[in-house]
């Protein structure tokens, strides 16, 4: 795969953030040549941007986040210098998202209501502004792993290669939930499930680049399932299962979970964060879609909720979510190992998602 960055450009990331000790959406710049972070600055002021993402052909940004009593979707222009402005706002009525995805078309995007249950479809217009969502609820548990599990959870949403489904991994029914999209009409309706590991509770999940696989990383088992994916029937089916950690690293000290996982551009590696173990785990990718750990990497910090590659997949940078920082690490182009940069280490309050604006 051929990146279109060069090794030596400065990547615009945003930051979003959670807690009582941001302001709100941050950004700073990357150097890929050096492994360098510029100063960070506040790019929006709002409260609890805990995810970010972006329009695929309008120079604008989505944010879930709370304001007053409410909580929604809120949009920002990209301005020349990278700074933001809000152009549009709409609120979720099933409260607080945790995660958000638009559309490859486009015309909508999805959010994700962990409290709540529920999935937001919220329809955009050719300016990108949002219009009032439509709120699918999800029903039952898997009432395996205490009370995480005695509701639905959904923690994730984004869409197959082809764009013809959406696909929700649930925490509490231990279900990727699969809707199929309609974008004549602009709606989508459910079209099936794929189950997961019993009491796994998944949480965020990748293709591969040949989009055959899905990687679904489950949460509460700290292990990646591996799917075969039929991109006609809109289905998946669970054909392996990798522990990201060993049984004793899964005790420690602290309560251990997943968060994060990541598809390298060249299909040969599999990446994904552990909180409290404060790791990444490498994975390598085999033919049958199954998986090999290869290093667990210290990030230098301290409860990696997200971890995110550089375009180019040259770096992988780090969120410690409990230490306020940010470190990146570099990929070895052959092994697929990781390297932490010294000196590579920015201080951002409570950074839990990781944005880098493509060009």
């Amino acid at each position: 795969m051929i990146s279109r960055y060069s090794h030596g450009e400065e990547l615009t990331l945003y930051i979003g953030t959670g807690g009582k000790k941001a302001e709100g959406i941050y950004r700073t710049s990357f150097n890929e040549q050096t492994g360098r972070f510029s100063d960070v600055s506040l790019a929006a002021k709002i409260n609890a941007p805990g995810f970010l993402t972006a329009h695929p052909s309008l120079n604008c940004l989505y944010a879930v986040a709370r304001w007053k009593n409410q909580a929604g979707v809120v949009g920002y222009k990209i301005g020349k210098d990278q700074k933001l402005e809000e152009f549009t706002r709409k609120v979720c009525p099933d409260g607080m998202g945790c995660h958000l995805a638009v559309h490859p078309s486009g015309k909508f995007l999805l959010t994700t209501q962990y409290g709540g249950g529920s999935v937001g479809f919220f329809p955009l217009n050719e300016k990108g502004e949002l219009n009032k969502p439509t709120i699918f609820e999800h029903s039952g548990g898997s009432k395996v792993f205490g009370t995480r599990q005695d509701s639905p959870h959904p923690h994730w949403c984004g869409y197959s290669p082809c764009g013809k489904f959406a696909l929700i991994p649930d925490l509490g029914l231990d279900q990727i939930v699969l809707y199929r999209i309609d974008l004549e009409e602009i709606k989508m309706s459910p079209h099936r499930i794929a189950r997961s590991r019993t009491g796994g509770g998944p949480r965020h999940m990748r293709f591969s680049t040949n989009e055959k696989w899905i990687y679904l990383l489950n949460e509460l088992s700290l292990s990646v399932e591996v799917f075969s994916w039929d991109s006609k029937l809109g289905e998946a089916k669970c054909i392996s299962e990798s522990p990201t950690l060993t049984e004793p690293e899964k005790i420690g000290e602290s309560f251990n979970s997943a968060a994060e996982i990541l598809a390298h551009p060249s299909g040969k590696w599999i990446y994904s964060s552990n909180r409290g173990h404060d790791s990444v785990t490498v994975f390598s990718t085999n033919p049958d879609g199954s998986l090999k750990v290869l290093q667990k990497q210290p990030i230098r910090g301290a409860f990696p909720r997200n971890i995110n590659l550089t375009p180019s997949g040259n770096w992988l940078l780090a969120a410690g979510q409990d230490s306020n920082t940010i470190t990146a690490h570099r990929v070895d182009p052959v092994s697929g190992k990781l390297t932490y940069q010294r000196g590579s280490i920015i201080n951002v309050p409570q950074p839990i998602c990781l944005f880098f604006l493509k060009k």
